[in-house]
Protein backbone atom coordinates (compact mmCIF):
# COMPACT_ATOMS: atom_id res chain seq x y z
CA UNK A 1 0.00 0.00 0.00
CA UNK A 2 0.84 3.77 -0.76
CA UNK A 3 -0.52 6.73 1.02
CA UNK A 4 -0.20 10.14 0.28
CA UNK A 5 -1.22 13.47 2.07
CA UNK A 6 -0.67 16.63 0.80
CA UNK A 7 -1.77 20.39 1.57
CA UNK A 8 -3.53 22.95 0.06
CA UNK A 9 -1.85 26.62 -0.01
CA UNK A 10 -2.78 30.37 0.02
CA UNK A 11 -0.34 32.88 -1.63
CA UNK A 12 -0.10 35.53 1.07
CA UNK A 13 1.74 38.35 -1.14
CA UNK A 14 3.29 38.91 -4.59
CA UNK A 15 0.02 37.33 -6.88
CA UNK A 16 0.91 37.96 -10.00
CA UNK A 17 4.44 38.23 -9.74
CA UNK A 18 6.07 34.38 -9.63
CA UNK A 19 6.15 34.77 -13.30
CA UNK A 20 7.81 37.53 -13.48
CA UNK A 21 10.60 36.00 -11.64
CA UNK A 22 9.79 38.21 -8.51
CA UNK A 23 9.02 36.87 -5.15
CA UNK A 24 6.01 34.97 -3.44
CA UNK A 25 4.84 34.36 0.11
CA UNK A 26 2.86 31.63 0.39
CA UNK A 27 1.66 28.48 3.19
CA UNK A 28 0.32 25.37 3.56
CA UNK A 29 -2.86 24.98 5.33
CA UNK A 30 -4.69 22.15 6.86
CA UNK A 31 -6.94 21.15 3.71
CA UNK A 32 -5.98 17.85 2.06
CA UNK A 33 -5.70 15.83 -1.10
CA UNK A 34 -5.31 12.06 0.01
CA UNK A 35 -3.89 9.52 -2.45
CA UNK A 36 -4.22 5.86 -1.61
CA UNK A 37 -2.98 2.82 -3.71
CA UNK A 38 -2.55 -1.14 -3.33
CA UNK A 39 -0.92 -3.45 -6.17
CA UNK A 40 -2.83 -4.67 -8.40
CA UNK A 41 -1.59 -7.72 -11.18
CA UNK A 42 -2.92 -5.70 -14.15
CA UNK A 43 0.07 -3.37 -15.45
CA UNK A 44 -2.01 -0.02 -15.25
CA UNK A 45 -3.31 2.38 -12.85
CA UNK A 46 -7.17 2.36 -12.59
CA UNK A 47 -7.56 5.76 -10.72
CA UNK A 48 -10.95 6.70 -8.85
CA UNK A 49 -11.63 10.82 -8.27
CA UNK A 50 -13.66 10.26 -5.68
CA UNK A 51 -14.80 13.44 -5.04
CA UNK A 52 -15.72 14.03 -8.97
CA UNK A 53 -17.43 10.00 -9.17
CA UNK A 54 -14.56 9.92 -12.53
CA UNK A 55 -12.54 6.95 -12.56
CA UNK A 56 -9.57 6.40 -15.74
CA UNK A 57 -7.22 3.63 -16.30
CA UNK A 58 -3.58 4.49 -17.61
CA UNK A 59 -1.22 1.78 -19.43
CA UNK A 60 2.28 1.51 -17.47
CA UNK A 61 3.82 1.19 -20.91
CA UNK A 62 1.93 4.25 -22.32
CA UNK A 63 3.80 5.42 -24.69
CA UNK A 64 2.71 9.37 -23.81
CA UNK A 65 3.19 10.91 -27.12
CA UNK A 66 -0.18 12.40 -27.42
CA UNK A 67 -1.48 13.77 -23.78
CA UNK A 68 -4.26 15.93 -23.73
CA UNK A 69 -4.31 19.64 -21.97
CA UNK A 70 -4.34 19.14 -18.33
CA UNK A 71 -3.52 15.61 -18.40
CA UNK A 72 -1.82 15.74 -15.41
CA UNK A 73 -1.41 12.03 -14.50
CA UNK A 74 0.04 11.59 -17.91
CA UNK A 75 1.93 14.46 -18.50
CA UNK A 76 3.25 13.72 -14.87
CA UNK A 77 4.50 10.40 -15.55
CA UNK A 78 6.10 11.44 -18.55
CA UNK A 79 8.06 14.20 -17.27
CA UNK A 80 9.23 11.37 -14.40
CA UNK A 81 10.17 8.95 -17.25
CA UNK A 82 11.96 11.64 -18.93
CA UNK A 83 14.20 11.72 -15.75
CA UNK A 84 14.76 7.87 -16.06
CA UNK A 85 11.94 6.74 -13.62
CA UNK A 86 10.67 3.61 -14.53
CA UNK A 87 6.80 2.66 -13.98
CA UNK A 88 6.64 -1.19 -13.37
CA UNK A 89 4.28 -2.32 -11.22
CA UNK A 90 0.25 -1.42 -11.69
CA UNK A 91 -2.34 -0.19 -8.98
CA UNK A 92 -5.57 0.89 -7.77
CA UNK A 93 -5.81 4.26 -6.69
CA UNK A 94 -8.42 6.44 -4.71
CA UNK A 95 -8.45 10.24 -4.26
CA UNK A 96 -10.27 12.41 -2.17
CA UNK A 97 -10.10 15.53 -0.67
CA UNK A 98 -11.14 18.44 1.10
CA UNK A 99 -9.82 21.15 -0.72
CA UNK A 100 -12.59 23.34 -2.68
CA UNK A 101 -12.43 22.82 -6.50
CA UNK A 102 -11.55 25.72 -9.33
CA UNK A 103 -11.29 27.99 -6.17
CA UNK A 104 -7.77 29.29 -5.82
CA UNK A 105 -6.82 27.43 -3.04
CA UNK A 106 -4.63 24.79 -5.45
CA UNK A 107 -6.50 21.64 -5.60
CA UNK A 108 -4.92 21.01 -9.29
CA UNK A 109 -1.79 21.75 -7.83
CA UNK A 110 -2.04 19.42 -5.09
CA UNK A 111 -3.38 16.42 -7.18
CA UNK A 112 -0.22 16.95 -9.10
CA UNK A 113 1.97 16.69 -5.96
CA UNK A 114 0.18 13.52 -4.19
CA UNK A 115 0.85 12.15 -8.16
CA UNK A 116 4.54 12.83 -8.32
CA UNK A 117 4.99 11.46 -4.65
CA UNK A 118 2.79 8.52 -5.20
CA UNK A 119 4.96 7.93 -8.73
CA UNK A 120 8.43 8.36 -6.56
CA UNK A 121 7.24 5.86 -4.08
CA UNK A 122 7.81 3.16 -6.47
CA UNK A 123 10.85 3.81 -6.47
CA UNK A 124 12.24 2.44 -3.58
CA UNK A 125 15.99 2.92 -5.06
CA UNK A 126 15.61 6.71 -5.42
CA UNK A 127 15.94 9.34 -2.73
CA UNK A 128 14.24 12.41 -4.10
CA UNK A 129 13.68 15.77 -1.86
CA UNK A 130 10.43 17.84 -1.51
CA UNK A 131 12.80 20.55 -3.53
CA UNK A 132 12.76 17.80 -6.40
CA UNK A 133 9.23 17.23 -6.08
CA UNK A 134 8.39 20.28 -6.48
CA UNK A 135 9.57 21.00 -9.39
CA UNK A 136 9.21 17.30 -11.10
CA UNK A 137 5.46 19.16 -10.38
CA UNK A 138 5.78 22.42 -11.78
CA UNK A 139 7.38 20.63 -14.97
CA UNK A 140 3.95 18.77 -15.30
CA UNK A 141 1.43 21.13 -14.81
CA UNK A 142 2.78 24.23 -16.09
CA UNK A 143 5.98 23.42 -18.50
CA UNK A 144 4.90 20.60 -20.25
CA UNK A 145 1.41 22.24 -21.40
CA UNK A 146 3.37 25.52 -21.76
CA UNK A 147 0.55 27.02 -19.45
CA UNK A 148 1.68 31.06 -18.17
CA UNK A 149 1.30 30.06 -14.41
CA UNK A 150 5.01 30.28 -12.16
CA UNK A 151 6.18 27.50 -9.63
CA UNK A 152 4.61 28.86 -6.54
CA UNK A 153 2.03 26.29 -6.12
CA UNK A 154 4.30 23.23 -6.81
CA UNK A 155 7.01 24.24 -4.43
CA UNK A 156 4.69 25.56 -1.93
CA UNK A 157 2.76 22.47 -1.69
CA UNK A 158 5.54 20.13 -1.95
CA UNK A 159 7.46 21.71 0.70
CA UNK A 160 4.89 23.00 3.09
CA UNK A 161 4.88 25.66 5.36
CA UNK A 162 5.02 29.00 5.44
CA UNK A 163 7.60 29.57 2.94
CA UNK A 164 8.85 33.07 0.87
CA UNK A 165 9.98 31.69 -2.78
CA UNK A 166 12.74 33.40 -5.09
CA UNK A 167 10.55 32.56 -8.48
CA UNK A 168 14.07 33.41 -10.29
CA UNK A 169 16.54 30.94 -8.69
CA UNK A 170 14.10 28.54 -6.60
CA UNK A 171 15.24 29.17 -3.72
CA UNK A 172 13.03 29.11 -0.68
CA UNK A 173 13.31 30.19 3.00
CA UNK A 174 11.01 28.77 5.78
CA UNK A 175 9.68 32.25 7.51
CA UNK A 176 9.04 32.26 11.31
CA UNK A 177 6.60 34.84 11.33
CA UNK A 178 2.90 33.77 12.34
CA UNK A 179 -0.57 35.15 10.77
CA UNK A 180 -2.57 34.47 13.94
CA UNK A 181 -5.94 33.29 13.15
CA UNK A 182 -7.03 32.91 9.75
CA UNK A 183 -10.63 32.51 7.68
CA UNK A 184 -11.13 31.36 4.35
CA UNK A 185 -13.98 32.31 2.23
CA UNK A 186 -15.37 30.43 -0.75
CA UNK A 187 -17.24 32.52 -2.87
CA UNK A 188 -19.03 30.04 -4.86
CA UNK A 189 -17.85 32.03 -7.98
CA UNK A 190 -15.74 29.89 -10.48
CA UNK A 191 -11.95 31.23 -11.47
CA UNK A 192 -11.05 32.56 -15.32
CA UNK A 193 -7.47 30.92 -14.06
CA UNK A 194 -5.77 31.42 -17.86
CA UNK A 195 -7.34 34.17 -18.91
CA UNK A 196 -6.55 36.09 -15.71
CA UNK A 197 -2.97 34.97 -15.81
CA UNK A 198 -2.58 35.43 -19.56
CA UNK A 199 -3.70 38.94 -19.31
CA UNK A 200 -1.68 40.08 -16.09
CA UNK A 201 1.18 38.00 -17.42
CA UNK A 202 1.57 39.34 -20.66
CA UNK A 203 0.82 43.58 -19.76
CA UNK A 204 3.10 43.13 -16.76
CA UNK A 205 5.96 41.84 -19.12
CA UNK A 206 4.88 44.49 -22.01
CA UNK A 207 5.09 47.46 -19.47
CA UNK A 208 8.79 46.18 -18.40
CA UNK A 209 9.79 45.42 -21.78
CA UNK A 210 8.92 49.28 -22.87
CA UNK A 211 10.76 50.57 -19.76
CA UNK A 212 13.95 48.48 -20.55
CA UNK A 213 14.19 49.52 -24.09
CA UNK A 214 14.39 53.12 -23.04
CA UNK A 215 16.66 51.78 -20.08
CA UNK A 216 18.42 48.54 -21.22
CA UNK A 217 20.02 48.95 -17.48
CA UNK A 218 16.51 48.19 -15.54
CA UNK A 219 16.39 45.18 -13.85
CA UNK A 220 12.83 44.14 -12.67
CA UNK A 221 14.66 42.25 -9.80
CA UNK A 222 16.75 45.32 -8.27
CA UNK A 223 12.89 47.75 -8.81
CA UNK A 224 12.61 50.49 -5.73
CA UNK A 225 9.17 51.97 -5.30
CA UNK A 226 10.78 55.19 -6.94
CA UNK A 227 11.26 53.73 -10.24
CA UNK A 228 6.92 53.86 -10.94
CA UNK A 229 7.93 57.31 -11.51
CA UNK A 230 11.02 57.34 -12.69
CA UNK A 231 9.72 55.31 -15.56
CA UNK A 232 5.94 55.46 -15.98
CA UNK A 233 6.44 58.11 -18.51
CA UNK A 234 7.78 55.24 -20.76
CA UNK A 235 4.98 52.98 -20.62
CA UNK A 236 1.75 52.87 -22.60
CA UNK A 237 -1.24 54.30 -20.78
CA UNK A 238 -2.64 50.52 -21.50
CA UNK A 239 0.01 49.27 -18.99
CA UNK A 240 0.47 51.93 -16.80
CA UNK A 241 -1.94 50.05 -14.07
CA UNK A 242 0.19 47.38 -14.75
CA UNK A 243 3.63 48.51 -14.49
CA UNK A 244 2.24 50.46 -11.12
CA UNK A 245 1.42 46.70 -9.86
CA UNK A 246 4.77 44.90 -10.92
CA UNK A 247 6.68 47.97 -8.42
CA UNK A 248 4.20 48.24 -6.09
CA UNK A 249 3.01 44.30 -5.15
CA UNK A 250 6.86 44.15 -5.21
CA UNK A 251 7.40 46.49 -2.66
CA UNK A 252 4.76 45.31 -0.53
CA UNK A 253 6.10 41.19 -0.53
CA UNK A 254 9.68 42.66 0.36
CA UNK A 255 8.07 44.22 3.16
CA UNK A 256 5.89 41.32 4.25
CA UNK A 257 8.88 39.73 4.07
CA UNK A 258 10.67 41.60 6.75
CA UNK A 259 7.63 40.98 9.30
CA UNK A 260 7.89 37.81 8.93
CA UNK A 261 11.28 36.86 9.39
CA UNK A 262 10.57 37.57 12.76
CA UNK A 263 8.56 36.21 15.21
CA UNK A 264 7.07 39.23 16.66
CA UNK A 265 3.25 39.87 16.37
CA UNK A 266 3.29 41.69 13.59
CA UNK A 267 -0.36 40.67 12.45
CA UNK A 268 -1.80 44.43 12.24
CA UNK A 269 0.73 45.71 9.88
CA UNK A 270 0.31 42.27 7.88
CA UNK A 271 -3.54 43.43 7.39
CA UNK A 272 -1.86 46.81 6.18
CA UNK A 273 0.16 45.09 3.86
CA UNK A 274 -3.01 42.61 2.76
CA UNK A 275 -5.00 45.67 1.72
CA UNK A 276 -2.59 47.34 0.22
CA UNK A 277 -1.93 43.87 -2.15
CA UNK A 278 -5.99 43.25 -2.64
CA UNK A 279 -6.53 46.67 -3.83
CA UNK A 280 -3.71 46.27 -6.46
CA UNK A 281 -5.75 43.16 -7.45
CA UNK A 282 -8.79 44.79 -7.78
CA UNK A 283 -8.10 48.43 -9.16
CA UNK A 284 -4.91 47.33 -11.33
CA UNK A 285 -4.70 43.73 -11.91
CA UNK A 286 -8.60 43.70 -12.39
CA UNK A 287 -9.10 40.14 -11.51
CA UNK A 288 -11.34 40.72 -8.53
CA UNK A 289 -15.45 40.60 -9.26
CA UNK A 290 -17.66 42.94 -7.74
CA UNK A 291 -19.41 40.42 -5.55
CA UNK A 292 -15.99 38.95 -3.90
CA UNK A 293 -14.80 42.98 -3.54
CA UNK A 294 -17.74 43.57 -1.33
CA UNK A 295 -17.11 40.35 0.50
CA UNK A 296 -13.88 41.58 1.27
CA UNK A 297 -15.18 44.92 2.43
CA UNK A 298 -17.08 43.87 4.64
CA UNK A 299 -14.22 41.30 6.65
CA UNK A 300 -12.43 44.71 6.60
CA UNK A 301 -15.55 46.31 8.17
CA UNK A 302 -15.84 43.44 10.51
CA UNK A 303 -12.77 43.75 11.97
CA UNK A 304 -10.55 41.65 10.15
CA UNK A 305 -6.80 43.04 9.85
CA UNK A 306 -6.78 42.70 6.14
CA UNK A 307 -8.36 40.39 3.44
CA UNK A 308 -7.64 39.47 0.07
CA UNK A 309 -8.94 37.19 -2.61
CA UNK A 310 -6.74 34.23 -3.05
CA UNK A 311 -4.45 32.72 -6.40
CA UNK A 312 -4.81 33.89 -9.99
CA UNK A 313 -8.00 35.63 -9.00
CA UNK A 314 -11.41 35.99 -11.36
CA UNK A 315 -13.71 34.29 -8.54
CA UNK A 316 -12.37 31.53 -6.12
CA UNK A 317 -11.75 31.73 -2.46
CA UNK A 318 -10.47 34.68 0.05
CA UNK A 319 -8.49 34.50 3.08
CA UNK A 320 -8.75 37.18 5.96
CA UNK A 321 -6.66 37.86 9.20
CA UNK A 322 -8.21 38.26 12.04
CA UNK A 323 -7.87 37.59 16.10
CA UNK A 324 -9.81 35.04 18.04
CA UNK A 325 -12.26 38.21 19.15
CA UNK A 326 -13.45 38.99 15.62
CA UNK A 327 -13.02 35.77 13.89
CA UNK A 328 -16.74 34.87 14.07
CA UNK A 329 -17.91 38.59 12.81
CA UNK A 330 -15.44 37.92 9.55
CA UNK A 331 -17.19 34.69 8.94
CA UNK A 332 -20.56 36.26 9.26
CA UNK A 333 -19.60 39.14 7.19
CA UNK A 334 -18.42 36.95 4.31
CA UNK A 335 -21.84 35.03 4.67
CA UNK A 336 -24.14 37.70 4.84
CA UNK A 337 -22.53 39.07 1.76
CA UNK A 338 -23.07 35.86 -0.39
CA UNK A 339 -20.06 33.62 0.23
CA UNK A 340 -21.01 29.93 -0.17
CA UNK A 341 -18.44 28.85 2.93
CA UNK A 342 -16.19 30.65 5.61
CA UNK A 343 -14.26 28.77 8.34
CA UNK A 344 -10.74 29.33 9.87
CA UNK A 345 -7.73 27.15 8.60
CA UNK A 346 -4.19 26.94 10.70
CA UNK A 347 -1.08 27.17 8.42
CA UNK A 348 0.90 23.43 8.42
CA UNK A 349 3.57 21.66 7.34
CA UNK A 350 2.29 18.05 6.84
CA UNK A 351 3.32 16.17 3.56
CA UNK A 352 3.39 12.60 4.25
Amino acid sequence: MISIKVPSRICFFGDHQDYLGLPVIAGTINRFIELNARPIKSKRYEIELLDLKESRTIAIDDPLEQVEAQDYFRSGMAVLKKKGFDFQQGYQVSISGNIPLNAGLSSSSALIVAWIRFLVAQQQTTEVTNEEIGQFAYEAEVKFFNQPGGLMDQYTIAQGGLLYIDTQTGRTEQLVGRFGTLVVAESGLKKQTLDVLSNGRLFQERAIAEVKKAHPAFDIQHAVLEDFDRYANKVSDLYNDHWYAAIHNYDITKNAYRLLSTVDDNCVELGHLMNAHQDILENRIQNTPKQMANMVKAAVSAGAFGAKIIGSGGGGCMVALVNKDSKQRVIDAFLDQGAKAAYEVELTSLNT
